[in-house]
């Protein structure tokens, strides 16, 4: 009898995202030609499969149990930063030369590094104190079953 799967809270399962796509960042920086394309094609996909998740699931959970104005701005911010990296996506395979499309993916980079950055020092300890631990394993179950759904 195979042992059953210790669940994983959300926040573990958001961190996980933030440590592959900021490895697949690293690598993009640097690629060029065909590997740049595969990268750039796996950080489109992580990261839209991530901000779906987290829009859906987690974040509507985190601004309900959320009762400090501070918290509730960290929410709106967050939503806002998967907006502007929605913006910047599309854009990046346009450039004339490998140095523009190294500035657009450091640029790329350094907006999702700030993003998952302020997540994992503000918003993620505020959850942490505002939704208990069986709260969080939850949303954890439900947003591994997204992800599968998505492709993930």
């Amino acid at each position: 009898m195979a042992a059953k799967k210790k669940p994983t809270d959300a926040i573990a399962l958001l961190k996980q995202d933030h440590e592959k796509v900021r490895g697949l960042l690293g690598q993009l920086e640097s690629a060029s030609g065909a590997r740049r394309a595969k990268l750039l094609t796996q950080v489109e996909q992580e990261l839209k499969i991530h901000t779906q998740v987290e829009e859906e699931i987690f974040y509507p959970a985190y601004r309900e149990a959320a009762r400090k104005k501070e918290d509730k701005k960290l929410y709106f911010e967050a939503v806002q930063e998967h907006h502007v990296v929605d913006l910047v996506m599309p854009e990046m395979n346009d450039g004339d030369t490998p140095e523009e499309l190294k500035a657009k993916a450091k640029v790329l980079k350094d907006l999702v590094e700030h993003h998952a950055g302020e997540e994992e020092k503000e918003m993620f300890p505020r959850a942490r104190k505002a939704l208990d631990r069986d709260e969080l394993r939850e949303l954890g179950e439900r947003i591994e079953m997204r992800k599968e759904e998505l492709g993930g």
